[in-house]
This record gives structure tokens, C-alpha cells and sequence, in this order.
């Protein structure tokens, strides 16, 4: 939905004093029909939307939504451009595009990564310690970036015991198998496919050593959370049925079919992936959901997202990390 089209229409029809009112009505009527235009990519924890799509669970719910199909980064830029009502992405992407003029309410936590986000060692790498005085491929200022500097903390090291060689996601399974580097940071299925193209290849450290490091959102334009609240609720509590069916043992096979098929891949290969990435049912969001330090919380996990962003010039200075979040929509009942 673009708001300030919406806006530009009310003012127009408002002036118009000689139009019936019930005209007004019926164009009100309308445009609250209008459905929620939500952007979704090829990650776990936002394929699942798939499950919901797939079984008409929303035309159950009551609730206009349609959702669009992205490359990540083009769902970005289109929530910026005001072309859909919300996207998915992770918490410290919500502060790049709010920086940017994109603000949003995360409306609802979906998920974490659980061991999808990894950094892979070439044979003969078996730790974060084994890259000392060595080269290591990350793309400068995404998660792999602030995962490798946890990994090296946790090992008492810093960022000057390595060098880092500055290269973009996808180009890390030729970046591994060069040799030029000691590991690479990716997230799945990439890192994976660094993995196949070089025998004994290895995760050394990976997100599920870090749970909370990242977290995924669906973020909202504000304005749309606000007038359009009981419809975002319908939308949480479709997400909640959505993470029972996949996580049911019965199921779940169901779930991944249809998950598997979105991204074209088999089963059994999307399997894996979405073990890597741990859903997350609004009881357990709840949980997280709330004020606090360090990555248990999402209020604690995303302060640490800005302070690395300004950190390394994402943007200039640290944001109100309070005002992306609003935890109503997860204690829907």
C-alpha cells in the first residue's frame, strides 16, 4: 500500500463537498479492502509464509494479504519505495533501511538463525584459532562480518589477528576454493556450496554458537501497523499456526515439500536448511520479545546490530533501537 497515494486521495475526494457521503462510504469500503503487500525472499524462517499461502490460511484468517516474491536485497528496496506494506529481513537490516529513510516496526520476530550462517575453514582449518595471521573472505558489514568478530572474541583474539579480504556472499565458493583465503562467512545455501567445492571443508563457526546474533523479522511501515492493527493481529496469529504445522512431526513433511518447491530444490536438500534456522512460535517470541542486553533479547540483540553498524560507517550515528519495536502484535491472543 502506498500511503502517501492514500494520502493525495483523501484530499482530493475531501474537497469535493457536493460528493454523497454515501460515495465516501462505499470508496472507504474499498480501500480498507485493499490487501497488505508483503515482500518475502529465500530464507527459512520467510519461505514458511509459503505454508500459510499454499493452505488459503489468510482467506481463513479474514485478512487481504498478497505476497511478493524477491532477491533479498530488491525487497529492501522496494519496502524503501514504498511499493509494499512490509518485508522480511533481519533486525540489523531494519536499522540500514530505517537509516536510509525506510523506518518499520518489527512486527513480528520469526525467527533466529540456528547454525545457516557459518564460517567455513579450508582443510587443515579446524577453529577460529587456526586463522590466526591468516586471510578470511567476508562481506564487509553484513552478519558474517559480526560473526567472525564474536568467533575471534570468544577465542581471545581481535580483528587485527586476521586480514580481512573484503568480497560479496555469493562469490565465497570461489573465494574457498581459490585458496587465497583460510575461510570464507556465509549463510546457507552458499556456504554449503563452498563446502561441495572443496573437499574437507569445514564449519569452524556458525551461528548456532551465537543463537540471537541474527534475528528475522517481518517489519511494517508504522503508519500501516497503526491503522491497520487488527489486520497485522490476523497476520500474527496465521504466523503462529504456521510454525505449529512445520515443527508437528505429521506435518512437517507437508511443509517442506511445499517449502522446498517455493526455491525449487528437493525435500530432502531444503531439509537441512530449515533445521539451521530455529522458528519461532509468539509464545516463545514473547520471551524475546522484551528489553534487555546481549543477543537473548531482540531489544539487546539489536543494539549490538547498530553499535556494529556505525561501527563500520553503515551509517553515521547510533539509533533509537526502541522505536522499531512493538511488541503488541506478539501478544495477540
Amino acid at each position: 500500500m502506498n500511503l502517501k497515494q492514500i494520502g493525495s486521495a483523501v484530499k482530493r475526494w475531501t474537497t469535493r463537498l457536493m460528493l454523497p457521503v454515501a460515495v465516501l462510504a462505499c470508496a472507504g469500503s474499498a480501500q480498507a479492502a485493499a490487501p497488505l503487500k508483503v515482500g518475502y525472499s529465500d530464507w527459512p524462517g520467510w519461505v514458511a509464509w509459503q505454508v500459510a499461502i499454499d493452505k488459503g490460511w489468510f482467506k481463513e484468517a479474514g485478512v487481504p494479504v498478497t505476497f511478493e516474491w524477491f532477491d533479498y536485497s530488491a525487497s529492501m528496496e522496494a519496502y524503501s519505495a514504498g511499493k509494499i506494506d512490509a518485508v522480511t529481513m533481519t533486525n540489523g537490516d531494519a536499522l540500514v533501511t530505517g537509516a536510509a529513510g525506510g523506518k518499520s516496526v518489527m512486527l513480528l520476530l520469526t525467527d533466529y538463525s540456528n547454525g545457516n550462517d557459518m564460517l567455513v575453514g579450508k582443510p587443515g582449518v579446524r577453529s577460529i584459532k587456526d586463522l590466526k595471521g591468516k586471510k578470511v573472505a567476508v562481506e564487509v558489514g553484513l552478519v558474517e562480518h559480526l560473526l567472525l568478530l564474536n568467533g575471534l572474541k570468544k577465542a581471545g583474539m581481535k580483528e587485527s589477528d586476521v586480514t580481512l579480504v573484503n568480497a560479496k556472499t555469493n562469490e565465497m565458493p570461489q573465494m574457498l576454493a581459490s585458496g587465497d583465503v583460510a575461510a570464507v562467512g556465509a549463510w546457507q545455501p552458499i556456504s554449503g556450496q563452498a563446502m561441495k567445492g572443496v573437499p574437507g571443508a569445514k564449519p569452524i563457526y556458525t551461528s548456532a554458537d551465537e543463537p540471537g546474533l541474527i534475528y528475522d523479522v517481518l517489519a511494517v511501515n508504522p503508519a500501516s501497523a497503526k491503522q491497520r492493527k487488527a489486520e497485522w493481529m490476523k497476520v500474527a496469529k496465521v504466523w503462529d499456526r504456521v510454525v505449529k504445522y512445520i515443527n508437528d512431526p505429521k506435518t512437517q513433511p507437508d511443509a517442506v515439500k511445499i517449502m522446498a518447491a517455493r526455491v525449487g530444490v528437493t525435500p530432502e536438500v531444503y531439509l537441512p536448511l530449515l533445521k539451521g534456522t530455529k522458528l519461532l512460535s509468539l509464545d516463545e517470541a514473547k520471551k524475546i520479545y522484551v528489553k534487555g542486553d546481549g543477543f537473548k533479547t531482540l531489544y539487546g540483540s539489536t543494539k549490538v546490530a547498530d553499535q556494529f553498524n556505525v561501527a563500520n560507517g553503515v551509517y553515521k550515528t547510533g539509533q533509537d533501537v526502541a522505536s522499531y519495536l512493538d511488541p503488541s502484535f506478539t501478544n495477540v491472543k
